[in-house]
Order: structure tokens, then C-alpha cells, then sequence
């Protein structure tokens, strides 16, 4: 056999056993008389001994191995005199005694350790590489150790994992579809799924009351560091169920992946907070927790005093950042350019210190009373040494978005983000429509199958934009790690909803007929959520891009570098596919 044990198994109680060992060569250290090498797989490291004066052949053949180098050696296990304490296996080395080398390597265009000098586009390309390093391996084994756990908790549960199709039909509405073209049905396509979401629900007209799947899905979208084009949910559907079902449901789940992973114990219920709040007191639907600094609004209190930037503006707020009076005019400065980069797009910034005898000392100190100044720090409700900030707008939504990134940064700053510390958070009562300036016409915030509260139903023909979705989110860390609702199971109220959309009943029969026809066959009440595995497996190991915990990504361009793909077709393949493609745009795009 290759190997009696691996580089990560061997200790001290070890010690005089001859064993076989199989792996990489991470390093050598020739050091006269002997030779040292480590010796890798995903496993861990040991360390193998070759001694001249033992076996000078041998030796020699060990000091021409090169880095990467895939060899078999044979030794006897014994006590390292040089101990390494960061190493599992530092207590001991192997004493080698035959080498078999099983195949040269190139030298690595990038070092293979966990400081590597390789950046992200060579690491890409050469994924293979990268993929031995400690590093990135950790990453892979903590995402099959939540996929394991999230089976066994489901199952455990009562759920059936059931595969649905990867080619289904296209639904424009939403994110872009990938499609593929169809051979045998010229000139129609297939489209990968963006969600499994009407399968699912069949699935609960079926009688499978409890389904979930771990399940690829595409969505052709601009990238960032938190979406792929490719991605994977845990997805999930129940029957018979109320919000509060699904919500104690997963919130245990997540509550036993923290505790297997990263033994994590959360002893109390997590928080709820509507989105209405969410908004108005963070500016984001998916608010990181683990600090304070809620919003202030102060149109009351600040405008009409002869500042003409407040008494113009729709929206005043603020944070108070507290233990941060001793910035510097240059850090507020800085803080200023923050909020005027284009991406954020605020126009300037106010700042208030409260000093040490209680007094406030603000930029904008000669147009506002000592009294009116004194009331503004008592509404922050801040001490002596705190630093309020404050924003102004012509439009509150946009302006409140902008202080959601001022307070991130601001969190950022002082160190209240740490990435061992862990807030969940449910956000509930979503709009269910959000309505569309350009094309004059409401958009489901969710999905069209979202069931509106059973109160606001009557709000559908007279007011549709105050309805709230029947919708949940689970937010941690400002990250939204899923999100679902109950769904409309009543082919009535799916109808009212498609026409509401803007669908003609042509339209809905056409893309959604089959699951209307399905509910005509008797419906369950049911709902359920879909949690994004990248981002779930990124916050657990710390990663700001869910990049490195799959194993095969996509660059921030959508393309896979090692395999050069996407790339065009032969003009066989698109001739047996009926496809034309515009030669010069084609020639533009690869240029």
C-alpha cells in the first residue's frame, strides 16, 4: 500500500514504529551532513530525516526533491529533538530509510503555504495549487462539515432531501436567467434555475411535507464579493405550517450549526426586528447588531435655524459613536470624503463633540443655541467623550442608506466588528410590492408566490404598496444568510397577485400555468426559506469573499480562468444547436 499512516496521525506514543508515508514536498532543508524534509498532505505535515552517514545515496536523492514533489517514503517514527509546538506532529520525525519518488513536479508558480506570494488571478488560474494550501483546504472541510450537519439536523427533523431538475424553464422577471439551448427543440431553451422555488412547492401539492436540497443555482448577475454566478443553497420547503413554524425550525438548525462548527452556544431567542424598523433606525433590511449607534432623526429639532442645508433637507440623522470625541479634525475630514465617494453619495458631514464638562462643540455651532445643542446630545443620549456625525438629504431612504455606510465604517474604525462575535437577527414584515418609478408598475419584493399578512390582504385593491409580505429573513453579522415566506397556496389569491404584477392571464398561464393547475388539485398551506451555503460557510471561517470556500469559483468577471471558460463554440456545435452568432460583436467581447 501508499501509506500505513498520513503526515497528520503520527505522535510520540508513535515513536519506533516503521511506517509508510505518501505526499507532497512542502520543503527542504539541507543542512550538511543531514537533510530535512516536510512532508505534506491534507492531513497535516511531518517531518522526514535523511542522513548521510547513514545512506549517502539516499540523501542525495533527497536533496534533489523539489517543492511539490509527490514521493513515498519508508522510516521509523521517532522523537524529534527540535520540537515544533505549532505543528500536531512536532513532537517526532521519521527517520527515512527508502524514498520512492511517485512524480516530479514543476516548480509552483506561487508558494504553497498559508502566507502565499501568489495573487488572486495566478492562485485562480492555478486552483489545483491553491487548493493544497492549509488555508483553503480549512475552508472546504468547515463547508462539508455544515452540509453534513445541516443533513443530519434536517433529517433528523423529519425533511427528505429530493434533487429537482437543472433545467427548467426561463421566468424573465427577476435576476437574469442562464440558458441553454435545446438541440432537439430548435430555437427553445432551457434555463438553469435561479431556485428551485415552483418545484418545491409541487413538491408540497405532492404530499412531501418536508423537503430541503443542497442545490446549485445561477443567476447571471453583476459579481461582488458576496455572489457568484454558480452558488448553493440549502434549500427548504414545509406544509401545514405558520411563520413561527418556520421560523423556530431553522433557527434551531442554525443554533446546532454554531454549536457543532464553532461551538457556539446561543441560549436565548434571536431578536426580531420588522423591516420598517430595520430601515428607519439602520438604513439596511439587514442590519449587523453586534454594535449600537441606531439612528437619530432630528428634522424637529435641527431645521429651521438658519442652516440652510438642514432647512432644505427631507431627512436629518445621526449616530453617536461613543468614546470618539478625541478624532481628529484630519480623521473627521476623512470620514467626510467617506461619505461624499460616489458609491455613497452624501454631500457633507456634521459633527458634534460632546466634551468632557457636558458642552457640545459642533461644526455647525453658529447657527444652532447652546439649548438647542444641549437637546440634540440629550436625543443621542451621549455622554461627556462621544462624537455624534450627522447626515442630511433631499431624500430620506437614499439619505438613511448613506448613514448605514457611515456607521458600518464607523464600527469598522473602532473595532466593533469583530469577526468572533456573532449577532442573529430575524427581519419580518417585509413590503410585499415595491414599486418601479421607470416603469410605473409594482414588483414583487420577494417572489410573486410571497402570501401577503392575511390582514393586509384587503390592502391589495386600495392601497398595495403599505401590504406586508409574509416574509422572514435571518440576518447575522449584517450578512443576510437566508431568507423565505409563507407561500400563496390559494389559486384565487395567486391570480389577484399575477394581475397586480402586471401579468396578463395569458402571461401567468404561460410561465406559472403548471403550478396554478397544480393548486386546483388541493394545496397545502405551506412556506419555507433558502439559506446561501457560500456565505453561511464565509461568516463561519471569517472570509470577506465567499471565494474561497468553493472549490472551483469565478472571477469577479464571471469567468473560470483554470478552465478559460465561458468560450466560444465550434461552427459545428452551434449549427447542431440552430444558434447564429454575431461574428464581430463576438471577436469584441474576447479582445
Amino acid at each position: 500500500m501508499y501509506r500505513t499512516n498520513t503526515c497528520g496521525e503520527l505522535r510520540l506514543e508513535d515513536a519506533g514504529k516503521f511506517v509508510t508515508l505518501a505526499g507532497w514536498v512542502q520543503k527542504v532543508r539541507n543542512m550538511g551532513g543531514m537533510t530535512f524534509i516536510d512532508l505534506r498532505d491534507r492531513y497535516g505535515i511531518t517531518q522526514l530525516v535523511f542522513n548521510e552517514e547513514t545512506d549517502a545515496s539516499l540523501c542525495e536523492r533527497a536533496n534533489k526533491l523539489g517543492r511539490e514533489f509527490v514521493i513515498q517514503v519508508k522510516g521509523t517514527v521517532r522523537e524529534r529533538s527540535g520540537k515544533n509546538a505549532h505543528l500536531a506532529t512536532g513532537e517526532i520525525e521519521v527517520a527515512v530509510s527508502e524514498l520512492n519518488v511517485l512524480n516530479a513536479s514543476l516548480t509552483p508558480p506561487f508558494t504553497i503555504e498559508d502566507e502565499s506570494d501568489g495573487g488572486d488571478d495566478i492562485r485562480m488560474k492555478y486552483r489545483y495549487l491553491d487548493l493544497r494550501r492549509n488555508v483553503v483546504r480549512k475552508n472546504l472541510e468547515i463547508r462539508h462539515r455544515m452540509a453534513f450537519e445541516t443533513r443530519r439536523y434536517l433529517s433528523e427533523a423529519g425533511f427528505l432531501e429530493v434533487e429537482t431538475p437543472v433545467l427548467v424553464n426561463s421566468t424573465p422577471e427577476g435576476a437574469r436567467d442562464f440558458v441553454v439551448p435545446s438541440r432537439m427543440n430548435p430555437g427553445q431553451f432551457y434555463a438553469l434555475p435561479q431556485s428551485p422555488q415552483t418545484l418545491k412547492q409541487l413538491l408540497m401539492v405532492s404530499g412531501f411535507d418536508r423537503y430541503f436540497q443542497i442545490v446549485k443555482c445561477f443567476r447571471d448577475e453583476d459579481l461582488r464579493a458576496d455572489r457568484q454566478p454558480e452558488f448553493t443553497q440549502i434549500d427548504c420547503e414545509m406544509s401545514f405550517v405558520e411563520q413561527e413554524d418556520v421560523l423556530q425550525t431553522f433557527e434551531g438548525m442554525t443554533k446546532c450549526l454554531f454549536k457543532t462548527i464553532r461551538g457556539i452556544t446561543f441560549s436565548e431567542d434571536f431578536p426580531r426586528m420588522t423591516w420598517r424598523d430595520a430601515m428607519k433606525y439602520y438604513g439596511s433590511d439587514k442590519p449587523d447588531i453586534r454594535f449600537g449607534m441606531k439612528f437619530v432623526e432630528l428634522m424637529d429639532l435641527m431645521k429651521g435655524c438658519g442652516f440652510a442645508v438642514f432647512d432644505n433637507a427631507e431627512y436629518i440623522g445621526g449616530i453617536c459613536a461613543k468614546g470618539a470625541a478625541t478624532y481628529t479634525r484630519k480623521q473627521i475630514d476623512s470620514l467626510t470624503d467617506f461619505v461624499k465617494r460616489p458609491q455613497i453619495g452624501a454631500k457633507g458631514l456634521v459633527y458634534a463633540r460632546v466634551e468632557a464638562d457636558g458642552s457640545v462643540k459642533s461644526s455647525v455651532d453658529k447657527f444652532y443655541s447652546v439649548e438647542t445643542l444641549l437637546k440634540m446630545k440629550d436625543a443621542f443620549d451621549a455622554r461627556p467623550g462621544d462624537l455624534i456625525l450627522i447626515l442630511s438629504g433631499d431624500h430620506a431612504d437614499r439619505t438613511r442608506r448613506q448613514l448605514n455606510e457611515l456607521r458600518l465604517e464607523m464600527g469598522n474604525q473602532l473595532g466593533l466588528r469583530n469577526k468572533d462575535t456573532f449577532a442573529c437577527l430575524w427581519v419580518i414584515d417585509f413590503p410585499l410590492l415595491e414599486w418601479d418609478e421607470e416603469t410605473r408598475r409594482y414588483y414583487a419584493m420577494h417572489h410573486p408566490f410571497t402570501s401577503p399578512k392575511p390582514e393586509d390582504i384587503p390592502l391589495l385593491d386600495s392601497n398595495p404598496g403599505e401590504v406586508r409580505a409574509n416574509a422572514y429573513d435571518l440576518v447575522i453579522n449584517g450578512v443576510e444568510i437566508g431568507g423565505g415566506s409563507i407561500r400563496i397556496h390559494d389559486s384565487l389569491l395567486q391570480n389577484r397577485m399575477f394581475r397586480l404584477l402586471g401579468f396578463t392571464e395569458e402571461r401567468a398561464q404561460a410561465q406559472f400555468g403548471f403550478l396554478m393547475n397544480a393548486f386546483r388539485y388541493g394545496a397545502p398551506p405551506h412556506g419555507g426559506i433558502a439559506f446561501g451555503l457560500d456565505r453561511f460557510v464565509s461568516l463561519f471561517t471569517g472570509l470577506d469573499s465567499i471565494r474561497d470556500c468553493i472549490a472551483f469559483p469565478k472571477n469577479n468577471s464571471g469567468r473560470d480562468v483554470m478552465l478559460d471558460a465561458p468560450s466560444a463554440l465550434e461552427d459545428a456545435q452551434l449549427k447542431e444547436l440552430n444558434i447564429k452568432v454575431d461574428a464581430v460583436k463576438q471577436h469584441h467581447d474576447q479582445d
